[in-house]
């Protein structure tokens, strides 16, 4: 079993399990009702988004040594004891069923999805 880390909006993948939003702010324009249908999320789950101070610097960050401050404070942010139990709780989780965890971005690897995969990874799950 897996965890993907996915773009929300995206079609599903096969398998793929609940998708959980890890978003500060619903999709816009879409009616709460939707969100599953048009492939955003089953269950937002914002503990696990950057604060909207985090976010904002996520978004201005121009150079490798800004991404890496913002990397450091939101793994900080997800080191808090109840956001730390739920992503040991994923992992735990990603041994019997498939799941996937996602939010807006448009790349990977200047979105805070990268800095969960390898949170998930740390504790033992298995990540696609």
């Amino acid at each position: 079993m897996t965890i993907a880390i996915i773009r929300l909006g995206t079609p599903r993948l096969p398998g793929e399990g609940v998708r959980i939003g890890t978003v500060r702010r619903p999709p816009r324009g879409v009616r709460k009702e939707r969100y599953g249908e048009e492939n955003w999320y089953d269950v937002w789950y914002p503990q696990l988004s950057p604060t909207p101070q985090l976010m904002a610097q996520a978004k201005s960050s121009r150079s490798q040594s800004e991404w890496t401050a913002f990397v450091r404070l939101f793994r900080k942010q997800m080191a808090e004891p109840t956001v730390s139990r739920t992503l040991d709780l994923l992992a735990a989780l990603s041994a019997t069923a498939n799941l996937s965890l996602g939010c807006y971005c448009e790349r990977e690897e200047r979105c805070h999805r990268s800095v969960l995969r390898a949170l998930l990874e740390e504790r033992g799950a298995t990540v696609i």
